[in-house]
Formats: structure tokens, C-alpha cells, sequence
């Protein structure tokens, strides 16, 4: 049986860039949710997976670029990200995000 239950406690915190880490929260079948936090001024570099995405912002204000559009983010907004487009993010205040990926990051359980 796959596990079902995740604390985040024995998550470890990895450092993707200097101010921007991501916890892995859970995971199994074919999604994984993932906690991101961002330090203020901090810029999620422009990349792309095939991976669909889904982004909700637990808390601060963002400015997201997808493709050639740019969309200012805050606590409460969320985002789709279809499989394959550029995206990236600046962070506008300290933030933290909830990231849901289908099918799941196995990149990140490396």
C-alpha cells in the first residue's frame, strides 16, 4: 500500500535558489502537492516541465510570468499552468505556495 499520510515535520527543506525552497507535503498515484517558500525579491527562474501545475498562494503577493503574460498574484489567488509553458515568478512580498502537480514530480523525490 502507498502511503497516505504525510507530516510535514519529516519533510525535508530543499533550497531550489538562494531565498526559494519547496517542501514535498504528499505524494502518491500520479499527483504531489509541494510547499514553496520565497523570500521577498527573490526570482523563481523561468523554466518548464510537462508536468500540469496548479498554484495556490497561502501567502504574500507574486508576479508570475507564463508564456509572454505577467500576473500579479496574492494570498487567495491561484493559478493553472498547462504542461510545457514557460513560466517562472518574482517574489513582491515574503511568500509561501502550494504547488499541485499531475503527474508528479519525480524529479523532486530524487
Amino acid at each position: 500500500m502507498e502511503k497516505i499520510h504525510f507530516e510535514e515535520k519529516d519533510s525535508d527543506l530543499v533550497q531550489m535558489v538562494p531565498g526559494l525552497s519547496r517542501k514535498i507535503l504528499a505524494h502518491g498515484g500520479s499527483l504531489m502537492i509541494v510547499k514553496i517558500m520565497i523570500d521577498k525579491d527573490v526570482i523563481g527562474p523561468l523554466h518548464q516541465h510537462i508536468h500540469e501545475q496548479t498554484t495556490y498562494i497561502l501567502k504574500g503577493k507574486m508576479e508570475f510570468t507564463i508564456e509572454d503574460k505577467k500576473i500579479i498574484c496574492q494570498a487567495g489567488d491561484s493559478l493553472y499552468i498547462a504542461p510545457n509553458l514557460i513560466h517562472g515568478v518574482a517574489c513582491l512580498e515574503e511568500g509561501e505556495l502550494l504547488d499541485i502537480f499531475t503527474p508528479m514530480r519525480d524529479d523532486f523525490l530524487s
